[in-house]
């Protein structure tokens, strides 16, 4: 465990504070460290967690990193570590571009103090964002050491190369340890960082190459400190007990009569919370975590639950279909010409179908978990692992009633993230409890069904499309209308944007619906479910909206192609023109629909299509353009399956994956989540997934909700195209291909077409037996 000794109150030069990345001036320059080696920072590859402090002098080209006596660059990253080694992603680009030697960087995750700007790790944006920062970051670097050297030298900067943590010209030779320590000032503007001139792709040397991540020893010998193991001198621990509605229920009475008898009860709080985070919720505070959790269950709480307590799904997804009927209902978004009735009009022929999903978890392996104390500057220190510190900051200064520099945010590693810590709500009862003990550090770690109770879900959604064609079968219009829940709506209304109708709409719930195919005139229509709103809070789950936006496309592309004869692959092939908005613009978007019409004809010749297949066999094909039409990351699949037609069972026998993310950084780390997001989404497609009842979800642990198990993972295989584009996301694309691939293949063995997520058995049984 990581144990954290608090400081006397009024020793401030031991206390973390926002004060605590000091800056301290040296004969060679600006040195920096935290007190107390960085209590508020992680550098996951120390045994304790704690950063290791600079040596001697240190220069500092940019916020992003520092280069100190010994020539160790150690890299600023704000995005969180849950896994996937970002931090040594994002450190190779930096230390590809400064020249510097992979043995002597490192990484630390920094606080939460505003100069890093927004602090977010999702919809696959982490390298994508950091390829032109941190590069420009090391360019800024290696010229700064070149003009040093050249400075030294009496010679021109031109003349000289930088390489490996070492600058020469002819017979001269500088190492970057010796250079800073004589002392570097030189500094850059914004403008020159952009206009510095980087390397060219044919000389990058640690980008795109096998290094060791620098997170790994830690991860494999089982010292990374999570946030389930923060451990404060003098804390408590507080075990939740949970209202029958996450929204607008109320404490009526609170009887702790027998937890008196536990060993170790200290009291139990109702909250008071100014947020509104977390309405009805009562904490038992024990001197131990087993303390807490057996006088937890003597409590006994009557509570006042809000209007949602008797919701179901069924109505949940009613009310969506209520409200697509609704045509004054909905943002439309703008894919250039939405005016599709007219082209419906004259059609000669069309098809129609609607798609629902079910309520998905998240069931992140480590549980909710946050320590929160006051510490002896006052401020609030909030330790766990979170990865939107920029969205839940200021809700828990609301919360506790204070300013932004009163609070401050400890890194820690994540046990699983896949986007339910975005939504940090889980720190705000242990503040609270915190503050009602006088700022005393409380520590809460949810039981699973705790946990599963308060878990931001993936919402049930329901989507209706239509495509019209013309008398030769050309498709000449298409409609998407889709209605869910709304994550961002409910915790960051100001990041939706407005459709052309003035509406706003969620873009991470409606993603994926504008999709790279011609199809003419093509409307889509996002709707918020206000019902499904009011029931539980929507959170962001990985691949968020294009998750169930591709179910709907992919099944709905193949069905089109059914109804006309035509081979499905050919089918989109003929729609990737790449033509007006489909045709893609630098730097991200490159060569459009083509590049996806490319990983489906790969996908489609490494998988066999049109080959021959075993009886009640079939291969199926999807797929997407990932998250955002602003960065798109190619992908597509290949399910190979085969159906018992007795049992209804789906044995999927090989997943092939073809993807296009530019320039892949990391390719240990790209396979990694390329992998395990393909084999989520076999999960959501077949295995998982639950319903709202009585106003909650139905499951709350792993013997009800099966996820997919490891006798059930396919063969995968999976391929990535050779590029030098802009390097793209990887953490969620391959998870919205893999549900309508399966679909197709299942339709393509046995010939039932599959509309509603999770596909089962029974559903499989009763389209035979139609």
């Amino acid at each position: 465990m990581a144990k954290l000794k608090l400081p006397p109150r009024g020793d401030a030069t031991a206390a973390l504070t926002r004060r605590g990345f000091l800056v301290s001036m040296t004969a060679a320059g600006a040195a920096f460290g935290f007190p107390r080696h960085a209590l508020a920072a992680m550098d996951p590859a120390t045994p304790d967690g704690m950063p290791r402090p600079p040596v001697g002098a240190v220069y500092e080209p940019s916020l992003w990193y520092a280069i100190d006596s010994e020539g160790k660059v150690t890299v600023n990253i704000i995005r969180a570590e849950m896994g996937q080694h970002v931090g040594t992603a994002i450190a190779r680009i930096l230390a590809d571009e400064l020249e510097v030697a992979w043995e002597d960087v490192s990484i630390t995750h920094v606080d939460s103090a505003a100069k890093w700007g927004l602090m977010v790790t999702g919809g696959s944006w982490s390298v994508w964002q950091s390829w032109p920062l941190y590069r420009q970051a090391g360019a800024a670097g290696r010229t700064a050491l070149i003009e040093a050297a050249a400075a030294k030298w009496g010679v021109d900067p031109a003349s000289c190369v930088a390489r490996e943590g070492r600058v020469t010209s002819g017979s001269n030779v500088a190492t970057y340890a010796e250079l800073v320590s004589g002392g570097i000032t030189r500094s850059f503007t914004e403008d020159e960082l952009k206009a510095l001139p980087l390397k060219p792709h044919s000389e990058l040397r640690l980008v795109g190459k096998d290094v060791t991540a620098l997170d790994i020893a830690n991860k494999t010998t089982g010292k990374t400190v999570y946030g389930i193991d923060a451990k404060i001198e003098g804390m408590v621990y507080a075990a939740p007990l949970l209202p029958p509605t996450r929204l607008g229920a109320t404490v009526t009475s609170v009887d702790d009569s027998a937890a008196k008898s536990v060993k170790g009860y200290v009291q139990t709080l109702t909250l008071e919370d100014p947020s509104g985070t977390v309405p009805g919720w009562v904490m038992v505070i024990g001197e131990s975590f087993m303390a807490a959790q057996r006088a937890a269950e003597k409590v006994k709480v009557t509570w006042a639950a809000g209007p949602t307590a008797e919701v179901t799904e069924a109505q949940i997804q009613d009310h969506g279909r209520s409200l697509i009927a609704n045509d004054s209902k909905g943002a439309l978004l703008d894919t250039g010409n939405s005016d599709t009735a007219p082209v419906f009009a004259k059609a000669a022929d069309q098809i129609a179908a609607e798609y629902t999903t079910s309520t998905v978890l998240h069931f992140q392996m480590e549980p909710l978990n946050a320590t929160v104390f006051q510490n002896a500057d006052g401020v609030w220190e909030i330790h766990t692992g979170n990865q939107w510190q920029s969205l839940i900051l200021p809700t828990l200064q609301t919360a506790l009633g204070v300013s932004a520099d009163e609070i401050v945010m400890r890194t820690y590693m994540l046990g699983g993230g896949f986007g339910r810590r975005l939504n940090g709500d889980y720190t705000v009862p242990v503040a609270l409890a915190s503050k009602a003990l006088g700022g005393k550090p409380v520590k809460m770690v949810m039981m699973r069904p705790e946990d599963v109770l308060f878990d931001s879900p993936r919402s049930a959604s329901v989507q209706q499309l239509k495509m019209a064609f013309d008398d030769a079968g050309a498709v000449i219009g298409m409609e998407h209308h889709a209605t869910a829940g709304w994550p961002t709506e409910v915790m960051i209304p100001v990041f939706m944007p407005k459709g052309t109708n003035n509406q706003p709409y969620d873009p991470f719930a409606i993603a994926g619906a504008d999709h790279w195919y011609t199809v003419g005139a093509q409307k889509v229509r996002a709707i918020s479910n206000d019902l499904a709103n009011a029931t539980f809070r929507p959170g962001w789950l990985r691949s968020v909206g294009p998750g169930w936006t591709n179910w709907a496309v992919e099944s709905f592309m193949d069905e089109a192609a059914h109804k006309l004869g035509r081979d499905p692959l050919e089918f989109r092939l003929g729609l990737f023109t790449a033509e007006g908005r489909n045709a893609g613009s630098a730097p991200n978007a490159v060569g459009g629909a083509k590049r996806q019409a490319a990983v489906v004809k790969r996908a489609a010749e490494l998988a066999g299509w049109g080959s021959d297949l075993p009886a009640d066999t079939g291969i199926g094909l999807a797929t997407s353009f990932g998250q955002e039409r602003d960065m798109p990351t190619w992908v597509a699949c290949a399910a190979r399956v085969k159906v018992d037609r007795a049992s209804g069972a789906v044995s999927v026998e090989k997943l092939t994956i073809v993807t296009d993310a530019g320039t892949i950084v990391d390719p240990d780390g790209a396979l990694a989540q390329v992998e395990g997001s393909a084999l989520w989404g076999l999960s959501m497609a077949l295995y998982e997934g639950t319903e709202i009842a009585a106003g909650n979800v139905r499951d709350r642990n792993l013997d009800t909700y099966t996820p997919l198990r490891m006798i059930d993972t396919p063969e995968l295989q999976v391929e990535f195209i050779a590029s030098t584009e802009v390097p793209v996301g990887l953490g969620e694309p391959a998870t919205t291909v893999v549900a309508p691939a399966i679909a197709n293949a299942i339709f393509n063995a046995v010939g039932v077409r599959l509309r509603d997520l999770p596909m089962t058995p029974e559903a499989i049984r009763k389209g035979l037996a139609g």
